[in-house]
């Protein structure tokens, strides 16, 4: 059969106009997919110019992530019905992806800026700044607790942030109270916590107290981290400073950019009264 009026495509012109080559289209046809509507009887095959928005329309599905045999089942069940449906949930799959990107995108901004900051700091001194007030997501109190119910705590924060998008790429930090690091506790936390820049309605968050903070940092492992601490009441001294309520802690350098833990920098914060 020749072609008519243009009207007919074959095999390779037809892959040409859809950017595939001709074993996409043999394969499509085998599987009963996307055949030419003209098989004669020397073999040559044609396809309309109307099956070009049918092939765009399968190569967009397989895009989004639709299995052939799901597709296939589509194209053995067509009515303008199952078609509007399948673009609402591919639409409805398409916008919760650009959420998440849109998400990612964010966290990798904030951890930019963050290690970019940390790049510039004198992580031996100690400063006395003014803190403008954000706004964290807090943990359950987890004061007191023993290391397997510590672990437990973690485990259930890192899975409410995951679970609400509430990662902001932001350090998972800890909060200690007063009586805590007078105490000398220093493996005793109250809270865990994580900037939110953007908070999200609906969600209980904890506004840090802003104001005076007194900021060291300390280098090294957790199990050292009472000399830091030693020397930062030293400071409180010499300014002449109280200590507050509360004591804010997170890594500036941790396992996802050193790999020994001397090497590790923490944050203290301690909020302090004049």
């Amino acid at each position: 059969m020749k072609k008519k009026n243009g009207k007919y495509l074959t095999t390779g012109e037809f892959a040409k106009l859809c950017k595939v080559n001709k074993q996409t289209l043999f394969y499509y046809d085998q599987i009963g997919l996307l055949s030419p509507v003209v098989k004669n009887e020397k073999g040559y095959r044609y396809y309309s110019i109307r099956q070009i928005e049918l092939f765009f329309v399968i190569d967009l599905l397989k895009e989004l992530g639709m299995s052939l045999n799901d597709i296939h089942h589509y194209t053995q069940h067509k009515s303008p019905e199952s078609f509007l449906s399948l673009m609402y949930q591919k639409k409805e799959e398409i916008v919760k992806k650009r959420q998440e990107i849109e998400m990612k995108e964010k966290m990798i901004e904030a951890k930019i800026a963050l290690m970019e900051e940390a790049s510039h700091l004198d992580f031996h001194q100690v400063t006395l700044e003014q803190l403008p007030e954000v706004t964290l997501y807090l943990s359950r109190n987890i004061e007191n607790l023993t290391d397997e119910e510590y672990v437990e705590a973690f485990s259930d924060f890192i899975n409410e942030l995951n679970v609400s998008q509430l990662d902001t790429g932001y350090p998972i930090g800890i909060i200690r109270k007063r009586e805590q690091v007078v105490k000398g506790e220093f493996t005793n936390y109250s809270y865990l916590y994580i900037e939110q820049p953007h908070p999200k309605e609906g969600y209980p968050y904890f506004k840090s107290v802003k104001g005076d903070f007194l900021i060291g940092y300390h280098i090294g492992e957790e199990k050292t981290i009472h000399n830091t601490y030693k020397r930062l009441f030293s400071e409180l001294d010499r300014f002449n400073l109280a200590l507050g309520e509360y004591v804010f802690e997170e890594y500036i350098y941790d396992t996802v950019v050193m790999n020994h833990n001397e090497q590790y920098v923490t944050k203290i914060m301690m909020q302090v009264i004049k």
